[in-house]
């Protein structure tokens, strides 16, 4: 194991880097996203909670590999949307914004159910004060509703980053030059599969443990005094 660690250690560093990238691109869209959909399922418009509802029986019921092939077989290589300037890597570089992409709205769906859980904890009474102070929906969401929601919803969205972090090897479906696509050509041209699959295996708990060690500090930081 030490022997293919030592051979493939630069490649294995710039694999796990692009992992890294994916998860932490697509842990801030799919944030900003998820918060915009679940503000959607509670608002007092029925269409809007219509869409927000639609939008996360979609994707949470739609395989993430489907997505990502989708976003690159379809948006791009089909209809010609691209994400990234014309140049000698325009191929990799618009599959892996392509693939941030496609892990974004799949994340999201998942962020706004953990997020609109927190807001189911968030005592009515406080919104009605709110509105009967003079605030909008959208100033009672951002002022009184959501920070306490958050709180509420540490531990879930650190879970909901950490299978992000394992989701983005589907990106090597796209020919993105993550962990997953390296262990894929390790596995062809070694004969030690074993040792292969540990090291990838270890690699994750490097990245995904310390994530779920630092949501389990913030949550109990931060978590809301019942």
């Amino acid at each position: 194991m030490f022997d293919l660690i030592s051979e493939y250690d630069d490649r294995l560093l710039d694999a796990f880097w692009v992992t890294i990238q994916l998860t932490l691109y697509s842990a801030f869209w799919a944030l900003i996203l998820g918060t915009l959909v679940a503000a959607m399922r509670v608002s007092p418009v029925p269409v809007a909670r219509w869409l927000g509802t639609a939008y996360v029986t979609v994707f949470r019921n739609t395989p993430l590999t489907l997505i990502i092939v989708f976003c690159s077989l379809g948006l791009y290589s089909t209809l010609g949307l691209k994400l990234a300037p014309e140049g000698p890597t325009d191929i990799a570089d618009n599959n892996f914004r392509w693939a941030i992409v496609g892990l974004s709205i799949y994340t999201a769906a998942f962020v706004c159910e953990s997020l609109r859980s927190g807001i189911n904890t968030v005592q009515l009474g406080q919104s009605e004060a709110g509105r009967s102070l003079g605030l909008t929906f959208t100033q009672n969401l951002r002022l009184i509703v959501l920070p306490q929601a958050f709180r509420a919803v540490i531990a879930p969205l650190g879970s909901v980053f950490i299978a992000l972090t394992k989701n983005s090897t589907i990106a090597a479906a796209i020919g993105v030059g993550e962990a997953a696509l390296l262990m894929a050509e390790m596995t062809e041209n070694e004969a030690a599969l074993l040792s292969i699959g540990a090291i990838f295996a270890l690699g994750f708990v490097v990245l995904t443990l310390p994530t779920g060690l630092f949501f389990g500090w913030l949550a109990k930081r931060y978590e809301v005094a019942r």
